[in-house]
């Protein structure tokens, strides 16, 4: 397996569990920033990265959609012209309409008043579809089943990090804005009804720190997006 190279400042660390909680536990241990574990295999790709943010974790949490972003545009460059990416706000990830993957978050505090002393997210993506017949799960699929057979995870893993870092630095210097209107033009069912948890309504879109504007029958709601960090 060859080496992963990564920007300056960023290390990369192969396991053989699930990359996501290895981030979590050398987080916990005080790694420094930057750290990327992954494991790519045949069906799946997994990642994740450990950031040490500067700003209380409502705000800190933009680096969900940010990686988001970098995902987009990284498979964008990768992929035939013709497969469209987009993302759900809960980080799902679609590749031509149907899931292929999702992004994951965790933090050291769930108090989105408090700065966190890290923030991992962690990315997961099929390869391979896992049942060959695939018109049984029309809202699911695979890199592979989209046309994607020359991507390589290696070199995925390494866009999606220089993406990512892209974007981490024009959210330091210009604010959410250009992430905010990034994300827009990337987000799949704004407008259209949508559950999260045991409520039902319609995604209306985000708002500065991208809590998910929902409309139901009691008015509108707002969900901070630290309500997707895992436990």
């Amino acid at each position: 397996m060859r080496e992963v190279q990564l920007p300056p400042l960023f290390s990369a660390l192969a396991v053989d569990d699930d990359p996501f909680d290895a981030a979590r536990a050398e987080a916990t241990k005080g790694c420094d920033a930057g750290l990327v574990t992954y494991r790519l295999a045949s069906d799946m790709m997994r990642a994740a990265i450990v950031f040490a943010p500067e700003v209380p974790l409502r705000a800190a949490m933009a680096v969900l959609p940010v990686c988001g972003i970098g995902f987009q545009n990284a498979l964008g460059a990768l992929a035939p012209p013709e497969v469209g990416v987009h993302l759900d706000w809960d980080g799902a990830i679609r590749l031509n309409g149907a899931r292929c993957g999702k992004l994951r978050a965790a933090s050291a505090t769930v108090d989105d008043d408090c700065v966190p002393d890290w923030l991992v997210i962690g990315l997961e993506l099929r390869i391979w579809p896992e049942d060959e017949e695939t018109g049984q799960t029309p809202d699911e699929t695979a890199l592979l089943s989209e046309g994607c057979a020359e991507v390589d995870a290696h070199d995925l893993l390494e866009a999606w990090v220089r993406h990512t870092l892209v974007w981490v630095n024009r959210w330091s210097d210009e604010g959410a804005l250009p992430v905010h209107k990034e994300w827009t033009g990337l987000a799949h069912g704004i407008g259209e009804p949508v559950t999260f948890g045991a409520q039902t309504g319609k995604l209306l879109g985000v708002d500065e720190d991208f809590g998910m504007l929902l409309r139901t029958e009691d008015g509108t709601q707002l969900i901070p997006l630290s309500q997707l960090l895992e436990a």
